[in-house]
């Protein structure tokens, strides 16, 4: 963690990425009371930020462990300290792959998904004996990775057959992202996970995790899941804002950028996609938010500016003036820079690496 004297928001050149810490605390205090209240653990998925200090922050506020989506990402957490890792995907080894499990291994727990017996089979032949742990994906509806609920006995026994660990099953309920659908995803998650669960108990297989959730289901979500691995409540984005997850108030991350031109109610600003990302669902507003004004909508983006149309004439901010926009997708906005400044109280205390970005294998 990089500290400084404190800055004012206007002494850094923008854009630039910025993290409000006070709402960042309160986003993971609410989250914590949220899961003791369901008397569900949760093992918050860190790609959303790829920052080891916010992991650690949430270790501090009762998660059990993170999730990551890379062998790259796991070994820079390894490296930071934390020490209970879940890989939330199929993994295809090869020696190569497998070495690297192997080696964080020996500082961490380390678990990985699988959906197939063929991808088990690989893992067994390049892991060798391994502390390596196994959760078997289950489809709930998303239809990206994951086996039918029906088909999950052949896959536990091949896990037995080759002696390794069997930790539970895991879902991901990605279709929570359409707001058509948000609370049927929960609805569905606990389906799939009941069908796969009462076929491996029936044959004697003992099922230790339950793990599921997203931020858009969160809410919403059972109590029959163990865990819950949701990772954009910790900051945010103009997604979760039209998806009522949360409010304008709770969103900790924002893009500080300028006013570089104005017509009327419409301004442009030196932010673009390559600082904010290009996400936009197709039932989206626009193209991201702004933190001050939530009747303002970003209406176009370029590579290095956005078009920001306010209410009326009034509102819109001046030439020069700094504003503090939101991306539609908090995970790929992180990803497109280095560092990200921590505001407290008006200014810039420190700053944090984006120590996990570019770790995608």
């Amino acid at each position: 963690m990089a500290s400084l004297a404190f800055m004012g928001l206007d002494e850094i050149d923008t854009p630039y990425t910025a993290i409000d810490l006070a709402r960042l605390q309160t986003n993971l205090e609410r989250h914590r009371l949220r899961c003791q209240t369901q008397a569900i653990a949760f093992r918050p998925h860190a790609k959303t930020h790829k920052i080891p200090e916010l992991a650690k922050l949430q270790l501090e506020h009762g998660a059990i462990g993170i999730t990551l989506a890379t062998i790259g990402e796991a070994e820079v957490f390894v490296d930071a300290g934390i020490d209970d890792i879940f890989l939330a995907y199929p993994l295809w080894l090869t020696p190569h792959k497998a070495d690297r499990l192997g080696a964080l291994t020996k500082n961490a727990r380390i678990t990985i998904g699988v959906d197939s017996v063929a991808s088990l089979e690989n893992s067994a032949q390049t892991l060798g004996a391994t502390s390596v742990e196994f959760m078997i994906e289950i489809d709930s509806g998303h239809h990206r990775s994951g086996t039918s609920p029906n088909d999950v006995l052949a896959i536990a026994q091949a896990l037995a057959d080759h002696g390794l660990t069997f930790a539970g099953v895991f879902t991901y309920p990605g279709h929570s992202y359409n707001p058509e659908v948000k609370d049927q995803a929960s609805i569905d998650e606990v389906e799939a996970l009941t069908t796969a669960c009462d076929a491996l108990e029936s044959a004697g297989f003992e099922v230790k995790v339950k793990s599921g959730g997203s931020t858009p289901s969160s809410q919403t979500t059972s109590d029959y899941l163990s865990e819950t691995r949701a990772g954009v409540y910790t900051l945010g984005d103009a997604q979760q804002l039209e998806l009522g997850t949360c409010g304008l108030d709770d969103i900790a991350l924002s893009v500080i950028t300028t006013v570089v031109s104005k017509r009327g109610d419409t301004v442009i600003v030196d932010a673009g996609s390559k600082i904010m990302a290009a996400d936009k669902a197709p039932w989206a507003t626009g193209h991201g938010r702004v933190l001050a004004n939530i009747d303002a909508r970003i209406t176009a983006m370029s590579e290095h500016h956005a078009t920001v149309v306010y209410p009326d004439e009034h509102s819109a901010p001046a030439l020069g003036e700094l504003i503090q926009v939101v991306p539609n997708h908090v995970c790929n906005a992180v990803n497109l820079v280095d560092q990200v400044a921590v505001i407290e109280d008006g200014g810039i205390v420190q700053w944090w690496s984006v120590a996990a970005r570019g770790k995608n294998s």
